[in-house]
């Protein structure tokens, strides 16, 4: 113990800023690394890849292994290599996001638009009447990240948001019912749009079984972009709401209306504002209530 104490005190004389700076950023890179990987499959993995690290540092320190510590030492440049093939999707989204100034973490939001609480007034009276009609809908709602690649997968609208123009899109059996709307500053860009599906096994693990490929591409788009999607189930009406791969469900009609201002609105005062204070803690988890 004396020893050990000794070594602290030797480390905490030799710090100065430069020092305190290095740790922090190396700190500030690998919470964002876990930021980004958060409630992912990913996360298991890497789990199992420090678990397996320090077992082998414990066995080639502790033991003396001449045959296992060569093959530890021949293998570990590979399994570096290996980590970009890996993680690829993981490391070509956070590229993504540094590239677009402001969006690494997925809490970054638009400014407020004129039209926006008039928008989210139509989305949240469509998806009550949805609900209340058990008609299925995916509607997703255009933040920093473009959706153009997705809208190019549909049909053009470039329309204004109504509730009865969603109600007609999202009619059973009609030609655009399935899919998504892509909805941008107040405009509907496009309809029936194929959205990526979600592998994260968020929903397989839900006791729930009305979820299906809606909610899996609800979630699909928030993992890649900053999008928040809408879903209404076909088979229960039950209201949804997924952004950065969280899901949220059961909301009525108020409550879906204040979550989606809590986004979009700022405080008078400039700050976060009361309504994304009040959500945005326990918004984006599986919750059954």
């Amino acid at each position: 113990m004396p020893e050990f104490l000794a070594d602290l005190i030797f480390i905490f004389e030799r710090l100065d800023w430069l020092s305190v700076i290095d740790i922090l950023l190396v700190t500030l890179i690998f919470f964002s690394l876990l930021i980004l990987l958060r409630d992912t499959q990913v996360m298991a993995l890497l789990r199992g890849i420090i678990l397996l690290l320090a077992l082998t540092a414990l066995l080639t320190s502790l033991v003396n292994l001449p045959a296992f510590s060569w093959l530890v030492q021949t293998s570990l440049p590979a399994l570096l290599l290996a980590i970009p093939v890996i993680f690829a999707p993981e490391i070509r989204r956070a590229l993504e996001r540094i590239g677009r100034a402001g969006t690494f973490f997925p809490i970054a939001r638009r400014n407020e638009q004129p039209e926006t609480a008039t928008t989210i007034q139509a989305i949240s009276s469509a998806a009550a009447r949805l609900s209340a009609r058990q008609h299925g809908a995916l509607i997703i709602l255009q933040r920093l990240d473009g959706l153009a690649e997705y809208a190019r997968s549909g049909v053009t609208l470039q329309a204004l948001v109504t509730p009865e123009l969603l109600l007609q899109v999202f009619y059973p059996n009609t030609p655009l019912h399935d899919g998504a709307v892509i909805i941008e500053d107040g405009r509907i860009v496009a309809a029936a749009c194929v959205m990526p599906l979600s592998a994260s096994g968020i929903l397989a693990r839900s006791p729930e079984r009305q979820m299906g490929l809606r909610h899996r591409a609800a979630l699909g788009i928030s993992e890649a972009t900053d999008a928040i999607a809408v879903v209404v189930s076909e088979e229960s009406g039950a209201i949804s709401i997924a952004h950065a791969g969280r899901m949220i469900r059961r909301l009525d009609a108020e409550r879906l209306e204040h979550i989606l201002l809590a986004f979009y609105h700022q405080d008078k005062k400039g700050s976060n504002g009361n309504f994304f204070t009040k959500y945005f803690p326990y918004l984006f988890q599986n919750k059954d209530d």
